[in-house]
Formats: C-alpha cells, structure tokens, sequence
C-alpha cells in the first residue's frame, strides 16, 4: 500500500515537473545568480575572524578571532558611523515610508483614465534614472553658481548656499532625493492591492453617504494594511543599511560628520585600504543587527497586529 502511494506521488510529482518545464527553465537563471553571488560569497565571511593575507589565502591565514570586532567597536568613528546610519534609514522611515501610500490612495481616487496613466508614467520615471544621474542632476539645481536654487536665493536678495558641501543639509537632500527617486515605483504595489478592491463596496459607501476621505479610511487603507506591514518589517529589517553608492556619490569629506555611514566606511577600510578583515568584520556586524532587527519587528508585527513574514 505504502509502495503504491510513493509510486503515485512520484508519478504526479513528474508530471507536475513536466507540465511546468519552461517555468522552472526561467528560474534557473535567477536561482543561478542568487547561488553565485549570495550563497557561496558566506563563506568568505571567515575572514573577518582571520588576519587575511591575500597571498595564503583564507585557508592559510592566521586566525585572530574576535579582534576585528573589538577594532570597530574602540574605534573614534563608531558612534558617529552608528548615528548617522541609524537617522538616515529612520528619516526614510519617517518621511519616505508614507509617501508611495499616499500617493497610490490619491492615485486609486483619480477617475479620469488618461490623467492617472500620464500621472503614473512620470512617477515612475525616476525610478530608471542612474543613481550616478540623479546626483549629478542635484549637482547641477544646486551648484552656487549656476544652479537653479541658488539663483532664485539670489533674485530674492539672499546669499547662496553650497548645500553639498554643508553638513547640515546632507540628510535632508539624501531623504529627497530617494523619496523622489522612489515613490513612484513604491506605489506599484500598493495599487495592485487597491485593484483587488470590488467596486461594489465604494459603491454601498457611496450610497450610505460616505465621503472619499472616509473611503480612504475605512475601505481603502484597510485593504492594503497587510501589504503595509510586510513592506514596513521589511524595512525595518534593513535599519542599519543604507544606499552606500548614493552616499558616496554626494558626500565630500567636508559632510563626513552626517554623511559618513558604515557603508562607506567598509567601503574605505576593506577596498580603499586593503583592510579585507576589518571591513568584512564591520559588514558582519552590520548585517548581525539588520538581521536581529527583522526577526523583533517581524514578532512584533505578528503579536500585535497579526501579519508577519513568517
């Protein structure tokens, strides 16, 4: 009996494989790249507890265990690469997060066809725009002397202002730029969760007399609440990141007291001073608490308002 029911599920399980081939043909090559280049570069994490000599070789170098870690942790940078990474991505979280909601509400409310397809297709826009792009357009508004910013500051009787090479303003410009780079796409999402709201429920809310702000509210963000909250842990779980290649791109050592993340500093310890053990130490460490971050939100998500990754 046993043998015919193993007999039948590989028989169903060659048919299921048959059936779906050409599925599986296009998996290969996402599920290829993600082995190469996310699975077996793990095992070069071992050099963060090594004394990594290029010319031995990770099995040939000498192993010093720890020292590495208390290196960053007693270095003058730390708590300044911790702050700065941390209110970035919680700035990005303040004002970045909400933006792509908002806009796919407002969007999903817009009835004229032609207007909210044109409206859609230049939020997207940016989105395929080169990052290198995007700073040098920043570059360009906000040069002091031919920027379009600072010459409106000038027409209005006001000094110009060198808003890259200022500390204060380097926050403020990073968060723009990503919330302009973004939200468009962002919202993609969240309208296709709006898409599978029947018409039949905003139409009993019309009939009951409801506004389109209380539709919002009571149909229209509920519906996407639980998309919301796997896109939230998610970002969460990525709080000690940051975009490294668009803050290298914008920073100048003369920002470094708000610009310098730890991104960047793996960046200049591991490549730009062949520091290959202390980088990948404080990478290690970073991804540790990105890590330890996902699985608090991802619980607390599922205890309190029942929605979680896993």
């Amino acid at each position: 009996m046993i043998s015919r029911i193993r007999d039948y599920d590989y028989k169903y399980l060659k048919k299921r494989i048959k059936r779906s081939k050409y599925l599986l043909l296009m998996l290969l090559l996402p599920v290829t790249w993600y082995i190469i280049f996310n699975y077996i570069p793990i095992y070069g994490l071992l050099i963060a507890f090594q004394d990594f000599n290029l010319r031995l070789g990770i099995t040939g170098s000498r192993w010093v265990g720890l020292m590495h870690f208390r290196r960053f942790f007693d270095h003058p940078f730390f708590w300044r690469l911790i702050r700065n990474t941390f209110l970035l991505n919680l700035y990005g979280l303040v004002w970045g997060f909400p933006m792509p909601i908002i806009f796919a509400l407002l969007l999903n409310e817009l009835r004229n066809v032609y207007f909210k397809r044109f409206v859609q297709t230049v939020s997207y826009l940016p989105h395929f725009i080169s990052t290198v792009a995007v700073v040098g357009m920043l570059f360009m508004i906000l040069s002091p002397s031919v920027g379009i910013v600072n010459q409106i500051i000038s027409a209005m009787g006001g000094d110009t202002i060198h808003f890259l090479a200022r500390a204060e303003w380097f926050r403020s410009l990073f968060i723009g730029s990503g919330i302009w780079q973004s939200m468009g796409w962002g919202a993609i999402i969240y309208l296709a969760a709006l898409s599978g709201v029947s018409e039949e429920i905003y139409e009993a809310a019309t009939i009951d007399g409801a506004t389109r702000l209380q539709k919002i509210r009571h149909i229209s963000l509920p519906s996407i609440m639980p998309t919301i909250t796997i896109l939230l842990i998610m970002n969460v779980g990525s709080m000690m990141s940051s975009a490294t290649e668009r803050v290298l791109l914008m920073q100048s050592p003369i920002t470094f007291e708000t610009s310098d993340v730890i991104g960047t500093f793996v960046f200049r310890m591991g490549l730009g001073m062949a520091d290959f053990s202390f980088g990948t130490a404080v990478g290690l460490f970073n991804s540790v608490i990105n890590l330890t971050l996902l699985f608090m939100a991802n619980a607390f998500s599922r205890k309190i308002l029942g929605n979680s990754l896993w």
